[in-house]
């Protein structure tokens, strides 16, 4: 059941526990903490359920902690400003290391705010989620969202360590834990067609909770993520495949409310109208189209766009997506299941066609 990946970045390498029961090694998580302060960083939902285990795992440093509440309008500039006043006024300097304990929103603000707290000081992941365990927590991306577009304001900043205790997905809500398999499905999409088969395969076991086929799976997810930001750590080039789907879904999130569609939700349906968008240019087989489809829906993830959204709501979003560059839209487009292409030449004509 255990695993230990290496995300290679020189001196800001790292490593990657995946382990049922992670949070009873006591020993583990005092090896990446350098200084005597330690802040943990969790949400109301979280910490009650593992904050003890992981003070536990703390006693002899000096400790305190920062709750926010939870949800993704909660990755807000104002809740950054909460953790900024919370380290100063409590006196912490630069050997302080952070905890991010939660899921992707904690885990995002919390790097953020280890980025730049006295112009950087330490932290650690200990996602909560599948979606953070498989996808967020691991490669630095770090950020608050803004009302005018998702993660705008940001900074690539690496964690420690990042522990993963698949323990933690039994007490996920359902809907959370579909959310985060539209993540762990996009790494077969994008470039691992192998895997999207053998998630065909395991779809019932996955959804049945069975922990040697999870903790395989978000190995896999972890290793494919790991090897694409060792190659493009600040997605000047292939870290933008991780993108896929994620133009269309930041432009739902940000048009339906931050919460209202969970991140893997919009993902989701972002991934179907990319694949549809290829399938209009030839790039794509209608065949993968429907696997692409059948997959996310065992999943219970959704597959149309909100009714309420259209064209003009869509492009008025997409217009400021980062990805974009000299004004040209850039999307993420399947080519076949295994493969994606980073393409420039997507007109708004041609995505008002498929929106």
């Amino acid at each position: 059941m255990v695993a230990t990946l290496h995300l290679d970045l020189g001196i800001r390498s790292y490593p990657i526990y995946i382990e049922s029961g992670l949070f009873n090694d006591n020993s583990l998580l005092s090896r990446h903490i350098r200084g005597t302060r330690v802040c943990i960083v969790s949400n109301e939902i979280v910490h009650p359920l593992y904050a003890e285990k992981i003070k536990a795992a703390l006693a002899g440093y000096q400790l305190d902690e920062i709750i926010l509440p939870d949800g993704e309008a909660e990755k807000s500039l104002g809740n950054f400003d909460k953790i900024m006043s919370h380290l100063l006024a409590n006196g912490h300097g630069r050997d302080t290391s952070l905890i991010a304990l939660g899921g992707g929103v904690i885990g995002d603000i919390t790097g953020f705010a280890a980025a730049c707290y006295q112009r950087g000081i330490d932290f650690i992941q200990i996602p909560t989620t599948l979606l953070s365990q498989v996808d967020s927590s691991v490669g630095g991306k770090t950020a608050v969202n803004h009302p005018l577009g998702k993660n705008m304001i940001g900074a690539f900043y690496q964690p420690k360590a990042v522990l993963i205790d698949i323990d933690t997905l039994s007490s996920l809500p359902k809907r959370e834990f579909s959310a985060g398999m539209a993540e762990v499905v996009k790494y077969g999409i994008l470039g691992d067609g192998e895997f999207f088969n053998w998630l065909e395969q395991h779809k019932a076991q996955i959804r049945a909770g069975d922990k040697l086929v999870l903790s395989q799976m978000i190995e896999r997810c972890c290793q494919c993520k790991a090897d694409i930001v060792a190659s493009d750590e600040t997605e000047a080039g292939v870290r933008a495949l991780l993108n896929l789907g994620h133009t269309f879904g930041h432009a739902i999130e940000a048009e339906m409310g931050y919460g209202n569609w969970l991140h893997g939700e919009a993902v989701a349906t972002g991934m179907v109208l990319a694949a549809k968008l290829a399938v209009s240019m030839n790039l794509l087989a209608a065949s993968d189209l429907r696997r692409i489809e059948s997959l996310l829906e065992a999943f219970d993830l959704p597959l149309e766009a909100p009714e309420s959204m259209g064209f003009s709501e869509f492009i008025r979003h997409m217009r400021r997506d980062k990805k974009n560059l000299a004004g040209k839209l850039r999307l993420i487009i399947p080519t076949k299941i295994g493969h994606s292409e980073i393409r420039d030449d997507i007109t708004e004509d041609m995505l008002q066609q498929i929106l």
